[in-house]
C-alpha cells in the first residue's frame, strides 16, 4: 500500500540543524512532486517546501528559504528536508505529502505521511 514515513525530527537548540527525511512506498515515486508541510500548535497546516517530479526543481516558503533545502533521490525513493539555522517559531509537525503544493507533478495522489516533531527551543 501507499506509505510515507518521515523521520529525523527532534529537539534542538535555536541555530541547529535538522535533517528529515521521508521514505516513500507502494507507488512509482518519480512520477510524483513531494512536498513538506508543518503544523504548528495551535496553528493552522502550512506549506513549507515542494520538489518538482520531473527535473527537481524547488519552492520554498519566504519563512524558510535560504534556511532549508529540499531534494530527492529517486534511486530510494526518498526526499530530504535540510533544515539549517532552525528558530524557535519552527517548531512544529513537519508532514511530507504528494500534495505537490507549489510544484510540478506529474501524476497526483493523496498520500500523507504521520509526521514529525521538530522542536526548537531558544
Amino acid at each position: 500500500q501507499v506509505q510515507l514515513v518521515e523521520s529525523g525530527g527532534g529537539s534542538v537548540q535555536s541555530g541547529g540543524s535538522l535533517r528529515l527525511s521521508c521514505a516513500a512506498s507502494g507507488f512509482t515515486f518519480a512520477y510524483y512532486a513531494i512536498a513538506w508541510f508543518r503544523q504548528a500548535p495551535g496553528k493552522e497546516r502550512e506549506g513549507v517546501s515542494c520538489i518538482s517530479s520531473s527535473d527537481g526543481s524547488t519552492v520554498y516558503a519566504d519563512s524558510v528559504k535560504g534556511r532549508f533545502t529540499i531534494s530527492r533521490d529517486n534511486t530510494k525513493n526518498t526526499v530530504f528536508l535540510t533544515m539549517n539555522s532552525l528558530k524557535p517559531e519552527d517548531t512544529a509537525v513537519y508532514y511530507c505529502t504528494t500534495d505537490p503544493l507549489w510544484c510540478q507533478t506529474d501524476k497526483d495522489l493523496d498520500a500523507w505521511g504521520q509526521g514529525t516533531l521538530v522542536t526548537v527551543s531558544s
